[in-house]
C-alpha cells in the first residue's frame, strides 16, 4: 500500500469516526429531550412515509438522528471497499473496517428495535435500561472498530513490537471492561436524570434513598463509584507508559482525559445533569475511550 493510498484510507477513517462521534451525540439529545418518538413507532420510516407533512420539532430531532445514521451506514459501507482495494488481504486495517460495518449495522438494529418496542420518551420501563446499556455497549465498540481502522491504514503500525517496553495484555483489557461497565451505569443513569428531574442537589441525593426508588435512580450512587474506579485504573495504566516515547502522546491524552472526566462528572451531578453538559460529559467519555483504544493498540507485544 502506498503512502498516497494509506492517506486516503486513513482520512476517510478520520472523517467517518468524526462524523460517528456527531451521530453519537445527536441521538442523546434525542434521548434527553424525549424526541425518541418524534416518528413514532415506525421503523425506518417516520410515522409510516419517507418525509412526513408538518413535521413537529421532536419528528425533525428523530429524523435528523435517522437521516444521519443512514450516511454513517453508507460511509461504514465504503470503508472496507477502501480498505480491500487499497490494503493486502488479512491485515489488521481490512479486519477493523469490516467490523466498523459490523457494528454500524447492528447500531442501527439495536436504535430500530428502541423505537419498535417504544423504549422511548417517558418509558419508565427497566427493559429501557437494558436496551440503553447494549446501545452503548455497541457504540463503544463501534469507536472502537473505528478507532482500530485509523490506527492501522497506516501499514508501519501493522508490525507488532518488538523492542521497547512491551505491555501485557490484561491490564489494557481490564480498563476497556471497566470502561464498558460504567459507560452503561452512566447511560442509565443519564436516563434517570432525564426521566426523574430534581429541583435541588439535596431533592436528587433523596431520590436514591427513597424506599422503592426507581432502578434508574439507584445507579445514580454506583455510577459515581464505578468512575471513579475506572479513572483511577486508566491513569494508572496510561502511567506506565509514559517512558515510552511512541505511547507517551496518548498516555497523557488518557491522563488528562481521566481527570477531566471525574470533574465534568461532579459538575455534572452540581448542576442536576442539564442537557447540554450531558452531552458535554458522554463526548468526553467517548473521547477517552478512544484514547485509550489507541493506547492499546499503540503498547501491543509481538503475537
Amino acid at each position: 500500500m502506498s503512502d498516497v493510498t494509506a492517506t486516503r484510507l486513513e482520512r476517510w477513517a478520520q472523517g467517518l469516526l468524526a462524523y460517528s462521534l456527531f451521530v453519537v451525540l445527536w441521538g442523546a439529545y434525542v434521548r434527553a429531550s424525549f424526541s425518541g418518538d418524534g416518528c413514532g413507532d415506525h421503523w425506518p420510516l417516520c410515522h409510516g412515509v419517507v418525509l412526513p407533512n408538518e413535521p413537529s420539532t421532536k419528528t425533525l430531532i428523530e429524523l435528523t438522528h435517522r437521516v444521519t445514521s443512514g450516511l454513517a451506514l453508507v460511509g461504514a459501507m465504503l470503508l472496507p471497499w477502501l480498505a480491500k482495494r487499497h490494503a493486502p488481504p488479512g491485515t489488521p486495517v481490512q479486519r477493523a473496517t469490516r467490523l466498523v460495518l459490523l457494528f454500524m449495522v447492528t447500531e442501527a438494529l439495536v436504535g430500530g428495535a428502541i423505537v419498535l418496542l417504544r423504549k422511548v420518551a417517558n418509558d419508565l420501563s427497566v427493559a429501557r435500561g437494558y436496551w440503553m446499556a447494549a446501545h452503548l455497549v455497541n457504540t463503544f465498540l463501534l469507536l472502537a472498530a473505528l478507532v482500530a481502522s485509523v490506527y492501522f491504514a497506516r501499514p508501519e503500525r501493522a508490525v507488532p513490537r518488538t523492542e521497547g517496553r512491551v505491555a501485557s495484555r490484561w491490564p489494557f483489557a481490564l480498563g476497556l471492561l471497566l470502561m464498558l461497565l460504567t459507560g452503561t451505569t452512566g447511560a442509565v443513569t443519564a436516563l434517570g436524570d432525564t426521566l426523574f428531574p430534581a429541583e435541588s442537589f439535596q431533592a436528587s441525593f433523596a431520590q436514591e434513598f427513597q424506599p422503592g426508588a426507581h432502578p434508574f435512580l439507584r445507579l445514580r450512587v454506583f455510577h459515581p463509584i464505578a468512575a471513579l474506579l475506572t479513572a483511577g485504573w486508566l491513569a494508572y495504566v496510561a502511567g506506565t507508559r509514559l517512558e515510552d516515547l511512541g505511547q507517551r502522546g496518548a498516555a497523557r491524552t488518557v491522563l488528562a482525559l481521566a481527570l477531566l472526566q471525574v470533574g465534568l462528572g461532579f459538575v455534572n451531578m452540581l448542576l442536576l445533569a442539564p442537557v447540554w453538559m450531558q452531552l458535554v460529559h458522554l463526548a468526553v467519555a467517548d473521547a477517552l475511550f478512544m484514547a485509550f483504544v489507541w493506547l492499546a493498540l499503540a503498547a501491543r507485544g509481538a503475537s
